[in-house]
């Protein structure tokens, strides 16, 4: 067994709680509360989508050589 690691985005939703993205992982999406949940349900949606990759013997995603960085904008509206 090995760990992985994976970066998630947390976007606050206009009606509370928190919708989670996994960039590496298309589709794997979840959603908490709070920010706490909103983790907490990342661990159990990556887990999940990992596994399944196993099962179908398709490559699981790292994002080893990865970086990471923001970029902010002007933007005349």
């Amino acid at each position: 067994m090995r760990t992985l690691s994976y970066r998630i985005t947390l976007r606050r939703e206009p009606e509370g709680g928190y919708t989670v993205l996994v960039p590496a992982l298309p589709g794997c999406v979840t959603y908490g509360k709070t920010v706490e949940e909103a983790i907490e349900m990342s661990r159990d949606a990556i887990t999940g989508y990992v596994e399944s990759l196993i099962e179908d013997g398709e490559p699981v995603p790292v994002e080893d050589d990865l970086i990471e960085c923001r970029v902010t904008v002007e933007a005349h509206a």
